[in-house]
């Protein structure tokens, strides 16, 4: 049996929880903005540790809302070259223009030193990114920085459901945590994101924001830029259930890493990106490294074709910079992250892997890897 890139998994009483909510939510006729919205918000909050979460259609609107909130027009935005295009096109999209900085190959992450080359005069915001789950140490000294300059700072924590560093839950270190509910992240709604904050403030204007900028529900008195950011009462149902199994879902990709870990650390030059001291992933990727010279998709293609193992996709293959509709904020090469970039693979991590699945990817990516770069 091959191993899939990547498996979504729901159960036989998750679907069944989701087939009585989405009966209920029909009889009623409450499609948007209802019960289920409020205990979807109610419970991501708890979970995180944080005062406020708002539903919203996707985790870019979730980051564009907490960048409209603190008004990035036609000034700069900090975001990091190891990234989606999402992060920079809500950065656009609210008005701003990013600065694409480079990372450190550790966490592949901003570390203080890069942040500090790509503040400006003019910097409105900065986004940190946890890439693939992975909270980086420095997140602490981001932050100062940030205080320092009064730059608030904005989580891009679309990986980092249940993520945390030294006991403090992804999404809670800046002004507000975007996430992602998309169909393959650790827990899904389908479609969907969510604002997470402790400021009242935000929570404010992030529901005017989502709601077409409405003042009220109940009213068609516009009172800012807002759109059709609503996250629909089904969305927020399968949200609610997929989420009781976080944790759990959670211990089963560690599991899965750890093994991984302690496999590739007797392959020279395929290097993992582990967890620093501090910081607990939930593993949402499994990122290595592959040595410099080793083709990567004679690599993904040799795992595939002899070994059925599918490598899931990067994270990511082209540092922003070099997105080619981001051309106009490219401002110079940015090494460390191109070489990532270039050499990055993702194992493939599922909530529900088993032993046999695993022993399977380590026996292809060992045997690939003698053959390819022995």
């Amino acid at each position: 049996m091959g191993v899939p890139a990547a498996r979504i998994v729901f159960d036989e009483i998750d679907r069944s929880a989701v087939a009585d909510a989405v009966t209920e939510i029909l009889a009623t006729g409450a499609l948007t903005l209802g019960p289920w919205t409020e205990r979807f918000e109610q419970a991501f909050a708890a979970e995180h540790g944080a005062p406020h979460a708002v539903a919203v259609a996707s985790g870019t609107a979730a980051l564009e809302i907490a960048l409209r909130t603190v008004d990035v027009r036609d000034r700069d935005v900090v975001v990091p070259a190891v990234t989606f295009y999402a992060t920079a096109a809500a950065v656009v999209h609210a008005g701003g223009r990013p600065v694409i900085a480079d990372v450190d190959p550790r966490t592949l992450a901003l570390s203080p030193a890069t942040l500090e080359a790509a503040l400006t005069p003019d910097t409105a915001a900065v986004v940190l990114v946890h890439i693939g789950g992975l909270v980086t140490p420095a997140v602490d000294a981001l932050r100062a920085i940030c205080d320092r300059r009064g730059v608030p700072l904005v989580e891009d924590a679309a990986h980092a459901h249940g993520s945390s560093y030294d006991g403090r839950a992804a999404g809670t270190f800046g002004l507000a945590g975007a996430f992602s509910f998309y169909p393959t992240k650790v827990t899904t709604s389908g479609e969907g994101g969510m604002v997470l904050t402790d400021s009242p403030e935000l929570r404010d204007e992030a529901r005017i924001y989502r709601d077409q900028g409405k003042g009220s529900f109940t009213t068609n008195h516009h009172v800012r830029l807002g759109a059709s950011w609503r996250m629909s009462e089904l969305n927020a149902a399968v949200g609610t259930v997929h989420l009781r199994r976080l944790k759990e879902f959670v211990e089963t990709r560690r599991r899965v890493a750890q093994r991984y870990d302690a496999a590739l650390a007797g392959l020279d030059g395929l290097q993992p990106i582990t967890e620093p001291a501090g910081s607990r992933s939930n593993y949402y990727k499994y990122v290595a490294l592959l040595p410099a010279g080793v083709d990567r998709a004679a690599f993904k293609r040799a795992v595939a074709e002899d070994f059925g193992v599918r490598l899931s996709g990067e994270v990511y293959d082209l540092p922003l910079h070099l997105q080619p509709v981001l051309a106009p904020y490219r401002r110079g090469p940015l090494p460390v992250a191109e070489d990532l970039c270039s050499r990055q693979i993702c194992l493939p991590v599922h909530s529900d892997m088993t032993e046999d699945e695993t022993d399977q990817v380590i026996e292809a990516v060992t045997a690939v890897h003698r053959r390819l770069a022995g």
